[in-house]
């Protein structure tokens, strides 16, 4: 069980790495901002790439404890949109996204098994909006398959261009 001190500079650090994102995460100007010390943080995560799956980490139940109240049946996919396109996500979006990507070009380093873990998790939210019949079957699989495929080219898209209004129409 992390310490308090652990998990208030945890909180600190993922504030920070929503507005700045992992790319070029250097542990000292991280540290200033946060009011802790490198020496600190290499103490409580062991190193940059512990600090960098802790962050991870904490995106993904950040997302997922969004997505715990996303209900169920045929208007999910329209209720994750909205989520999706909620400028108040932007920077959780846009922290999931980079780290995805880079979960796919260093699959050894504190990204691995990233992008893999959000597909399934994904998967899991959509497949609670299928019937129960459906969602064992190969149909049901690739059915949600498609749904996350174009939710996910939907919000790339959406981060890219920030025009939420085109986006959602082509999705409606």
């Amino acid at each position: 069980m992390p310490s308090a001190r652990e998990t208030e500079l945890l909180e600190a650090a993922y504030r920070y790495a929503l507005t700045h994102g992992l790319a070029d995460l250097s542990l000292r100007p991280l540290a200033a901002a946060i009011g802790s010390s490198t020496r600190v943080l290499l103490y409580l995560f062991g190193s940059k790439d512990g600090l960098v799956r802790a962050l991870l980490a904490r995106a993904r139940a950040d997302e997922l404890a969004l997505l715990a109240d996303i209900g169920a049946g045929p208007e999910v996919v329209e209720r994750l949109w909205e989520w999706l396109s909620m400028p108040a996500h932007r920077p959780l979006l846009t922290l999931w996204l980079e780290a995805y990507a880079r979960s796919l070009v260093e699959p050894d380093g504190p990204w691995a098994g990233f992008a893999r873990a959000t597909v399934d998790d994904w998967l899991e939210v959509l497949a609670s909006a299928q019937p129960e019949d459906v969602r064992g079957t190969a149909e049901g699989l690739a059915e949600r398959t498609r749904t996350l495929a174009l939710l996910r080219g939907a919000l790339l898209d959406l981060l890219a261009t920030g025009d939420g209004e085109r986006v959602s129409a082509a999705l409606g």
